[in-house]
């Protein structure tokens, strides 16, 4: 005996069905979304309860005259640096590209259903599932194998990773580590320390917890900011933590900072602890850091070739709103739209070549050693090393009314308006676009892999480009990255 059902979306379009006892949920959801014309997405019951696909509408409980919501959920995407795992509309999870990296997950391919948020080291992903579980793959040595601490993975909230250690924190407040030990991957050490925890911050390779009364635990390789027993009495009432390569800088309550790990890479301040006071934010180089203070002003310390020194423009560092960082140079935009940059000159630090363009920036986007900027009329201007998308002459007749930039290592992707994609930079790295060009249509949204690019359209599918061992070639599971 058939029942009636009827699925809604949030909006508060629906659509009445049909269901039989006997039929699959999943096949349920397709209906629904064919009649109301959207998505992926999935099936939740009045109560929240989100329905497995895999069941039968007699064991999902449902009754005749049930309402249902069909929950729908943009494509996000998470990448290693030689694989890409995608979360569908429906909480389940494709991957592509080198195996060993995270780019297989056939073996636990069941188990990656509601996923709620994916991390990834180097060559290893983990994803929490909405009910805190975590299913992890890729590499072993590099924390794709956490069968030893799979009991203690329950009730997730965040997970952050190294390059090659993930870390775990449960909703009691306890941590879990594993991954390369060297990484952060063991805490055994700092075990009785770490409760509740509120928030983890990584560098490379080191974490660092906040806890709940504001003190902070750190593990990892000492140097790298594994070790902050050096400042520990300082570590109080921490609000914030921000990471460069190889340090960390804390933000204390009363607006000082307190650093660690590697000296040369930001983490002693010394010479301009009396100039931090009032910080309101931090951003990081990979060997420096830039402190943005209560009146508009910078500080900066570390390697000052990679942006540790800001003499050279230390008079036009004023009313600074927002920071953006490369590899190795800093970008800071004022109140008045203007921009100043510091740094290493072939990686952004020198403007001279476009200054007198960069007029009401409304923001900045930085690959590993060039910015593009988008101006307040949606045209784009962008400095830095060229082969890494410093130089978009090739395309500037294009770059109008962009809305939004991404960057890879070494290539940028703008989204205009109008839904059309403009890229330039590296080929190799996403720079060039043409192969997909008739595809990327009513584009919604753009991430980057280290050398690809991923599009999300608006009918939910996804089109790939770029190094094909980065993510650019997804044709391997085309069938199950288009939206039904």
């Amino acid at each position: 005996m058939s029942l009636t059902i009827e699925v809604s979306l949030i909006s508060g379009r629906r659509v009445s069905l049909e269901a039989q006892p006997d039929e699959f949920l999943h096949a349920v959801r397709l209906r629904a979304q064919r009649a109301l014309a959207v998505g992926k997405g999935r099936l939740l019951k009045s109560s929240g309860e989100v329905l497995d696909g895999e069941s039968l509408v007699s064991e999902g409980g449902i009754k005749d005259g049930d309402s249902l919501t069909l929950q729908l959920r943009g494509v996000q995407i998470c990448s290693a640096v030689d694989a890409v795992a995608a979360i569908l509309g429906d909480g389940s999870v494709v991957t592509w590209d080198d195996a060993g990296y995270g780019g297989d997950n056939s073996a636990i391919h069941n188990q990656l259903k509601n996923v709620q948020q994916i991390q990834a080291t180097n060559r290893a992903f983990a994803a929490i599932l909405d009910d805190g579980d975590v299913v992890t793959w890729g590499d072993t040595d590099f924390g794709g194998d956490s069968s030893a601490v799979q009991d203690q993975l329950k009730a997730v909230q965040q997970i952050q990773a190294t390059n090659a250690a993930f870390a775990a924190i449960r909703d009691d407040g306890s941590v879990v580590c594993w991954g390369s030990a060297a990484c952060g991957g063991d805490s055994s050490a700092v075990r009785d320390q770490l409760k509740h925890a509120q928030r983890i911050q990584a560098n490379k390779s080191a974490f660092a917890a906040i806890l709940g009364d504001g003190s902070v635990v750190t593990w990892g390789q000492a140097g790298y900011g594994g070790d902050s027993s050096a400042v520990r009495k300082r570590l109080k009432d921490v609000q914030q933590i921000q990471a460069a390569a190889w340090a960390f800088a804390a933000i204390l309550s009363d607006g000082s900072v307190v650093t660690w790990g590697r000296s040369s890479s930001g983490g002693t301040s010394t010479a301009v602890e009396a100039q931090l006071k009032n910080v309101r934010q931090i951003q990081a180089t990979e060997d420096a850091f830039a402190a943005i203070l209560a009146d508009g002003s910078v500080v900066a310390w570390g390697l000052a070739r990679f942006g540790g020194s800001t003499s050279a423009v230390a008079g036009k560092l004023k009313n600074v709103q927002q920071i953006q960082a490369a590899a190795w140079a800093f970008a800071a935009i004022r109140s008045d739209g203007c921009v100043v940059c510091w740094g290493d000159a072939n990686c952004g630090g020198d403007i001279r070549a476009v200054e007198d363009r960069l007029q009401n920036v409304q923001q900045i986007q930085a690959s590993g050693r060039a910015f593009a900027a988008i101006l307040g009329d949606g045209s784009v201007v962008s400095w830095g090393s060229a082969p890494s998308g410093g130089n978009s002459s090739a395309v500037q007749d294009e770059l109008r009314n962009v809305e939004q930039i991404q960057a890879s290592k070494s290539a940028f992707a703008a989204i205009r308006s109008d839904g059309y994609v403009v890229t330039w930079g590296s080929p190799g790295s996403g720079g060039d676009s043409t192969a997909v060009h008739a595809q990327l249509k009513n584009v919604q949204q753009v991430q980057a892999s280290e050398r690809a690019f991923v599009a999300i359209l608006g009918d939910g599918s996804v089109v790939t480009w770029g190094d094909e061992d980065y993510g650019g070639d997804s044709s391997a599971v085309e069938d199950q990255l288009r939206s039904i």
